[in-house]
Order: C-alpha cells, then sequence, then structure tokens
C-alpha cells in the first residue's frame, strides 16, 4: 500500500459525491449505476461494438467522433508483448464520459480490443465547466494498469489499479487522499479481498497524530468494463457507517 498522504477531508469527498446537482449531471450522462457483478458480457460487447477490434496502430481503434487524451504502454497481460491503454474523448462534449480501451498486442505486431469501459475514467468537466481533477495520468507497470487523479480541491486525489485474472481485467485496489480543516483522511480498499484501512491525521494538535482502523466489508469483483472507482469507495464508505 502506498503510504497514505494528506489532501483533502474524506468527508467532503462524500458530501461532493451526494451533492444533489452533481448527481443530476450523473444521471443524465449515466442512467444506470455501475454493474459490480462478474458477469458484464452485455455491457463488454456493447462497449466493443463502438470500436474497431483489431489494428495495426492505436489510430486505427479511434472514430472521428474520439481523440486520444491519454496514451501508455506496457506488458499488462504478462505474456512479454507490450499493451497500450487508451483515454478517448468526444470532440464535441466535454462534458461527456470519457472512454478507455485496452489494446492488447498480438505476435504479428497487430492489436486486438480486448477491453473498453464507458464508465472507468470520470468527465473531465463538470455542469459548470470546471475541470474536476487538476492533474490525470494512466500508466501500465508490472502487470498492473494505473489510473491516477489528483485534485487539491474537493474531491481528492483517487488512485485506482487494475489486473487481469483469467481473462477479466480486475479492480484490485482504491486509494483516496484528502484533506479539510481539521484533518486529513485516507482510505485503502481492496475489493476482492474486502479490506478496508482508514487513516485520520488530527491537524489540530501540534504532534498531528494520526489514527489507523481496519475493517471488513463484503468481498466484491469489479471489472474494468462497468468499474467507477468514485462510486465503488463512496459505497465502500457507506457501508463502514
Amino acid at each position: 500500500m502506498k503510504n497514505l498522504i494528506p489532501i483533502l477531508t474524506l468527508f467532503f469527498f462524500i458530501l461532493l459525491s451526494c451533492d444533489k446537482n452533481k448527481e443530476a449531471v450523473d444521471n443524465k450522462k449515466n442512467s444506470a449505476s455501475p454493474t459490480v457483478k462478474t458477469d458484464s458480457v452485455q455491457s463488454h460487447t456493447l462497449a466493443h461494438q463502438k470500436f474497431s477490434t483489431t489494428g495495426k496502430q492505436p489510430s486505427d481503434f479511434v472514430s472521428n467522433t474520439y481523440e486520444v487524451q491519454y496514451e501508455t504502454e506496457g506488458d499488462l497481460n504478462l505474456d512479454g508483448l507490450t499493451d497500450i491503454a487508451l483515454v478517448l474523448r468526444k470532440k464535441t462534449d466535454t462534458l461527456d464520459r470519457r472512454k478507455m480501451l485496452i489494446l492488447l498486442k498480438n505476435p504479428d505486431k497487430t492489436y486486438r480490443l480486448d477491453k473498453a469501459s464507458d464508465t472507468v475514467f470520470p468527465e473531465e468537466y463538470n455542469e459548470a465547466g470546471y475541470r474536476i481533477y487538476n492533474t490525470e495520468d494512466i500508466s501500465i507497470d508490472k502487470g498492473i494498469l494505473n489510473i491516477n487523479l489528483y485534485d487539491i480541491g474537493p474531491n481528492g486525489n483517487l488512485f485506482s489499479q487494475f489486473k487481469y485474472f483469467n481473462g477479466d481485467l480486475v479492480l484490485t485496489s482504491i486509494e483516496t487522499y484528502n484533506m479539510g480543516a481539521g484533518s486529513h483522511s485516507g482510505l485503502y480498499y481492496e475489493p476482492m479481498k474486502g479490506k478496508v484501512i482508514e487513516e485520520t491525521v488530527n491537524t489540530m494538535e501540534e504532534n498531528m497524530p494520526s489514527a489507523s482502523k481496519n475493517f471488513q466489508v463484503a468481498k466484491e469483483r469489479f471489472l474494468f468494463e462497468d468499474a467507477s472507482p468514485k462510486d465503488i469507495i463512496v459505497k465502500t464508505y457507506n457501508s463502514m457507517k
């Protein structure tokens, strides 16, 4: 687990996620809640229908409707070949949810579209036109897909990791870092283990003492195709109440 560092209160993060105006935007763009079941064949198929399934280079998978915002390379399925992850945004609608594609490399140096998600990467801007996260990045390292979102405002930092298990790309961890008046908080969640660690730093005292609590929640298996890390961590936090 990464060292938990201060940013914004988890309490602020939960309040923002529950804000009625934000819910209105989310409901408008994604009327169904993220599916957390292991069987997502239908959504997986629908996502694939929007893009080419094979190509010689990443641009072959991107239609004129979208543009590549982020791209990273690495051996994600640990077969010795360099795979590619893409984040796409719609050219004509900056408020729309972005799409993320996983392109696995074939032995003949072509690529195949293996996973596609409409939910794993959040909208770039809120309804008022303000950027939600200050900095965003993706990377592939040692078979792990990292999605890191940074914000010094109410959203805080949100880090998530995915890894292949028997052909499924599964969410393995989520971390949040938040800071607010009087305290700094962090939450670390491993869905497949049902393990949650909450750490709080009391900034009101001179030596800023920290406290750590461990929670056991229901084990979950969230697939890349349907996962929304922000929604998942809010649901998990609420389950700890």
